[in-house]
């Protein structure tokens, strides 16, 4: 189907709303009037530049305040009507929005609304203009959609129908199964927009918090198959009220609303993009820094071996089990420290899996490959990660550990097996504060993960949100954070951690620190709650309290875990799960904040 976007979706002048509309694939936008009124651009103007973009005008919006109101009123309502539907000529578009009424002046009175609707579509009709009739979920007397249905069908003109809107019948709990008795024809527009699930006044609610479908909890999809049954042909088109987006560069944003509807569109039936292709593990992740001294200390106080490197470029492969870290040295392009640079995933199908990115906006990166090099192929995450798609030592697929020549004597079997590192348990990105939502569908859709609950996280300057996606075993794992807002980039709460799985990780923490690694000091204040809160056996929460490790239990196990100090943006937790533990600690997240900000320069 045909998508379209609402210029009070994006940010920007009304020209650069444009152009990221064109350029993320959209085929129309709606004009929202007040980006019209600010744009120094004629109407005409605009209307060549969206034609020059290959972008329609699918829709003029808002009309307010017109119906069931005393006749002078009306009468200057038409006369107002009479304006924007000579506007709209000049634009070169044939539809209008007209919000349910919000006036104060506005009686109850379905009969007057009706008439005063016909006399609005005569108008137009002279014009060559449709009006779709809205209910506002706020509206003073028309609030839902079937009210406004009823409105439109006892009007009975050829050139009025009804809009409907996601979030206004969604969010007032209506069934939209009811959609399906109203004719195709009389839909004349379709707007999509999710929201998270709130508790608030609707209008703020709605004005605040929209966002693109899956990003929220309204059931969108479900929505659009009942519209598609009962007939409708227009567009999909999106109209969200953000306060991030309105902030947010409009290019990426566009980009994050169109793939929204490819989803939509894939999970509603009405399209099939290449099939999400779930990665089964982790392959690797790439740390980069411009002087390796300090990462390839701590690793291998973790028990890691640098086992390999390159043939080709200044990149060491560092392993453990099947926990491997890459550390690429870069002087010249990394002098910002240590930062997780990429992350390579196990793919069932590595092709698949770039085919089904590219059919979602995340298009392959262009990357230097000498010709002996295995053909890799990455993708961009909103935060910049690069993501590859990996079949590690798997015959007939290519394999990215060919193009790493074995070391010899560097100690790989050198460290006792108690408390080994096995594998990467779980990594945690720290997301831009206005990608965050962003990143979850790029998540969801571009790698076929499943999200989990949003959780909120106390930190001592304010309040973070951590969101995980999971493949279905848990054998990936990813939690991905947005701090409070903007602010350095080596705050405690935007750091990225790595996390490696062990069986005993008493033991890793005896072997981390007898091997000079540095914990993160855990206050003892946080012992004493733990035995209050917690059973132990005699003599372990001593240990506990000894090696800086943190406790945790769910309904399905337990979870101790420490951390390394932070070095660089980049920090490292050994974790141990027991009994199907599958949280990540989140109740002692606040602690681990409050430590690494002691620990900031200046706070010491």
């Amino acid at each position: 189907m045909r998508t379209s976007i609402a210029t009070v979706s994006l940010s920007g002048s009304l020209t650069e709303k444009l152009t990221a509309a064109a350029s993320a694939g959209f085929d129309g936008v709606e004009i929202f009037e007040n980006d019209l009124l600010a744009s120094p651009l004629t109407p005409e103007e605009i209307r060549a530049r969206t034609a020059d973009l290959g972008l329609t005008i699918d829709l003029y919006q808002p009309m307010r305040d017109i119906e069931a109101v005393p006749p002078k009123e009306f009468e200057r309502n038409l006369r107002r009507a009479e304006h924007k539907f000579r506007l709209m000529n000049r634009l070169g578009t044939d539809t209008v929005l007209v919000c349910s009424s919000v006036s104060p002046l506005a009686v109850d009175d379905d009969a007057l609304a009706a008439e005063h609707l016909h006399r609005l579509a005569e108008s137009a009709q002279e014009h060559g203009v449709r009006v779709a009739y809205e209910a506002l979920a706020w509206g003073r007397h028309v609030s839902t959609y079937d009210h406004a249905w009823r409105i439109v069908e006892a009007a009975g003109h050829p050139a009025l129908g009804t809009c409907l809107d996601s979030f206004h019948i969604l969010a007032r709990g209506c069934d939209p199964k009811g959609i399906e008795a109203i004719p195709g024809e009389k839909i004349f527009f379709l707007q999509l927009a999710d929201a998270p699930l709130m508790a608030m006044d609707v209008l703020q609610w709605s004005r605040h918090y929209r966002c693109f479908p899956g990003q929220g909890g309204l059931d969108v999809t479900g929505l659009v198959r009942h519209v598609i049954n009962a007939g409708y042909t227009g567009p999909l088109s999106l109209e969200v009220f953000n306060d991030v987006f309105r902030q947010a560069d409009a290019g990426p944003t566009a980009v994050d609303a169109r793939r929204s509807l490819m989803l939509l569109q894939e999970a509603a039936g009405i399209a099939a993009p290449p099939a999400p292709v779930q990665p089964t593990g982790f392959a690797f992740a790439e740390l980069t820094t411009p002087d390796a001294g300090a990462v390839s200390s701590l690793l291998g106080a973790l028990g890691l071996a640098r086992t390999a490197r390159h043939r080709s470029k200044p990149v060491e492969l560092w392993q453990r089990g099947d926990a491997r870290i890459l550390v690429t040295t870069d002087p010249v392009r990394h002098r910002e420290g240590l930062a997780l640079a990429a992350l390579g995933l196990e793919s069932p199908d590595p092709v698949g899996a770039a085919a089904r990115a590219e059919s979602l906006l995340a298009p392959v990166l262009p990357r230097y490959r000498a010709p002996q090099d295995a053909p890799l192929d990455a993708v961009a995450a909103p935060d910049g990660v690069e993501i590859f798609f990996c079949a590690t030592d798997r015959a007939g697929l290519p394999n990215w550990r060919e193009d790493f020549p074995p070391l010899s004597g560097d100690g790989a079997g050198d460290r006792d097996p108690r408390g080994a590192v096995l594998r990467i348990d779980h990594l945690a990105l720290t997301q831009p504060w206005h990608q965050f939502d962003e990143a979850a569908l790029f998540h969801r859709t571009v790698l076929g993960l499943r999200p989990q609950e949003s959780v909120d996280v106390a930190d001592p300057y304010g309040l973070l949100r951590s969101r995980a996606v999971t493949n279905d075993d848990g054998t990936v794992r990813i939690a991905l954070g947005i701090g409070p807002g903007p602010g350095p980039s080596d705050d405690a709460g935007r750091a990225q951690h790595i996390a490696l799985a062990t069986d005993d990780v008493v033991a890793a923490a005896r072997a981390f620190q007898d091997a000079g690694g540095r914990p993160l000091p855990v206050p003892p204040n946080y012992y004493d709650d733990l035995a209050a809160r917690f059973e132990f056996a005699p003599g372990e929460a001593e240990t506990y309290r000894e090696l800086g490790i943190l406790y945790d239990r769910d309904e399905h196990g337990t979870f101790r875990h420490f951390y390394t100090e932070t070095v660089g943006r980049v920090f490292f937790e050994v974790v141990q799960r027991d009994g199907g533990y599958r949280g990540y600690g989140a109740q002692n997240a606040p602690v681990r904040l409050a430590a690494q900000h002691a620990l900031r320069p200046g706070r010491r």
